[in-house]
């Protein structure tokens, strides 16, 4: 073993295991975490998204989306509830075993399931799409997707 590799830190020692569908993961979700976060952010200082192109009646789509009734979940956020699983799926890449993948692989697919269900309102209800949400969405279909791989290839 040469010096420098010796000296490199080493991800895969902290992963509960090492395959790129694992590393694939911690970097989606790290990225998830990042963008729920600076929701959140614009949620609670009701600030508005930047960019947002979408532009209706001299509004932002996106403001438009975050101030909807479809914002929150029982008074909670939708902001909030992404960043939490965003965190939950990023807690699973560390837990040894099924459980951790299954944890990680049932979380990604209930947040792809309702990223879903917020785009259809998008869409088909309040008829103005926010560019952060959309990005959400295909960030939390594409940990659902790798994350399935990565369950039924352990199993």
């Amino acid at each position: 073993m040469s010096m420098a590799s010796a000296s490199r830190p080493r991800l895969g020692g902290l992963l509960a295991d090492n395959s790129g569908l694992t590393v694939a993961i911690l970097v989606i979700a790290l990225i998830g975490t990042v963008e729920a976060s600076y929701l959140t952010y614009v949620h609670y200082y009701g600030l508005s998204a930047l960019p947002c192109f979408g532009k209706h009646a001299g509004h932002s789509s996106c403001l438009t989306v975050q101030s909807s009734v479809y914002a929150k979940l029982a008074g909670i956020p939708v902001a909030l509830l992404g960043l939490l699983g965003y965190l939950a799926i990023l807690a699973s890449v560390f837990v040894r075993g099924e459980s951790g993948r299954a944890a990680g692989f049932c979380v990604a697919l209930i947040g792809c399931g309702f990223s879903f269900y917020l785009t259809y309102r998008e869409i088909f209800t309040i008829e103005h799409i926010c560019e952060w949400c959309v990005g959400s969405a295909c960030l939390m279909t594409a940990l659902a997707i790798i994350s399935a791989i990565r369950y039924v290839r352990a199993n």
